[in-house]
């Protein structure tokens, strides 16, 4: 029995997830990888994926992890509420799906921050490759979509 589901059955309140996976699903490329994820997660349920580009993205929900944070790096949370990020995001998840072997290098310190420094590097300019506006554009976006939830408000203002 694995420790989520020790967790689990002594608290029911405890959620069923192992980690909680922050992603962009307007990101085609980060796409690809959770349909990857989830087909190996196979209905499991391991892994919570939750899409930080749909509008009912609550932070309140993901340990008050906002939209622009999210959006400049890869999140997750653990059951814990511990929140990790960029290579230990993939370390921890590959670990859980039974894939361990391929983020295991960058246990190495060295190996690890050549990995996060290679990660910081595509975070930074993800939005760019995939063609998208940058991501002060996309908060904007989204706070005058937030704010147009309330017609009246966004009848006013236009």
């Amino acid at each position: 029995m694995s420790s989520a589901e020790t967790l689990t059955r002594s608290n029911p309140q405890a959620p069923s997830w192992q980690i909680k996976l922050l992603y962009d699903g307007e990101c085609p490329l980060c796409l690809r990888e959770v349909n990857f994820l989830q087909e190996r997660d196979a209905g499991r349920r391991l892994v919570e994926f939750v899409d930080i580009a749909d509008e009912s993205y609550n932070p309140e929900d993901n340990s008050g992890i906002d939209y622009e944070t999210a959006m400049g790096r890869i999140h997750a949370i653990l059951p814990d509420g511990k929140i990790i990020k960029d290579i230990e995001v993939f370390r921890t998840v590959y670990e859980i799906l039974g894939m361990g072997w391929i983020y295991a290098p960058t246990r190495l310190p060295i190996l690890n921050s050549l990995a996060n420094q290679i990660y910081t590097i595509w975070a930074n300019l993800r939005l760019k490759l995939t063609g998208r506006p940058s991501l002060a554009t996309l908060v904007a976006q989204r706070q005058q979509g937030l704010d147009c939830q309330d017609e009246q408000k966004c009848r006013l203002e236009h």
